[in-house]
């Protein structure tokens, strides 16, 4: 796992230290505190973000809290996919891109022949959870049913042990990191020539999708654990259920890191931003909004 080394911290207190043993000797001026008697400057700038719909929220709070502490910076935070992110990072119009899967190759090579440098950071982790509506009877299913389904191989939910109805697949249009790795660990998990069914609803947020969900009793789709609320019911995949705890043991089998990429190491405020989402504030963000804290 790439998790950073909070460097910036160390040289913040070694400047302290210094600065206290001035203030000793009689022979520097006294700092202005800041929020909790910290003497170090008051961070200042603008911070530009695109990307995953899935980390959307949590990226929303993120920057919220940050700005609290830190009213000289602004930050700017939007959706639209992880494909989306990653293109208007390409073409540098954002400082970071919030991703739901790791960058592809093509991208990365795009990005480098404009002269940048893909810098990955490992921020937090996500179990894909797979939903129905709550009056649906089935409660369980394999990879390899699931595959069946979004592939529109078995299109009656009475194949799985439920009512004789037409399965209605709802799913994230393509531009979504989430439909890519679903698409990769489920549906294409065998051949990746595979596709989704030509008769997948392809919606815009994961929001969408449990709103569908939760309108339609046929209806099967996947979100990530953070949009999960008491109107869908949650299939167990392989016999376990998708929680914040099987996301981090790794006993779920559709889990995956979430991300956040620059064009190069961050510097300046965005190191600084960086360093508060891997630590313990923004770890706890993280938990607070239903995803899973690095360990």
């Amino acid at each position: 796992m790439n998790l950073r080394k909070f460097l910036g911290l160390g040289v913040v207190a070694a400047l302290l230290m210094g600065a206290l043993g001035l203030a000793g000797c009689g022979g520097a001026e006294e700092a202005e505190p800041t929020t909790g008697g910290s003497t170090t400057e008051e961070l200042e700038g603008s911070i530009n973000i695109q990307g995953s719909d899935t980390m959307l929220n949590v990226s929303t709070a993120w920057s919220e809290a940050f700005m609290d502490e830190n009213p000289g910076v602004d930050i700017s935070v939007q959706g639209g996919g992880s494909g989306t992110g990653i293109a208007a990072l390409i073409n540098g119009t954002v400082d970071f891109a919030n991703a739901s899967r790791n960058m592809k190759d093509e991208e990365k090579t795009e990005l480098e022949g404009k002269g940048g440098t893909v810098v990955e950071t490992e921020v937090a982790i996500d179990g894909i959870a797979v939903i129905v509506n709550p009056a649906n009877g089935v409660a369980d299913l394999t990879i390899a049913q699931l595959g069946e389904i979004f592939r529109g191989e078995k299109t009656n939910w009475k194949d799985f042990g439920g009512a004789d109805k037409e399965i209605v697949i709802v799913s994230r249009d393509s531009s979504s990191g989430t439909y890519e790795y679903f698409k990769e660990a489920v549906v294409a998990v065998d051949d990746e020539n595979l596709e989704f069914a030509q008769s997948a609803k392809l919606l815009p947020s994961s929001q969408a999708i449990v709103d569908e969900v939760k309108a339609n009793d046929a209806a099967i789709g996947y979100v990530g654990l953070g949009y999960l609320t008491p109107d869908v019911k949650v299939v167990a995949v392989e016999g376990v259920q998708a929680s914040v705890d099987t996301a981090a043991d790794g006993s779920y089998p559709i889990s995956r890191y979430l991300y956040m990429y620059s064009n190069g190491e961050a510097e300046g405020v965005m190191a600084a931003y960086l360093d508060w989402i891997l630590g313990d504030a923004g770890q706890q963000v993280v938990a607070d909004e239903g995803f899973v804290p690095l360990p």
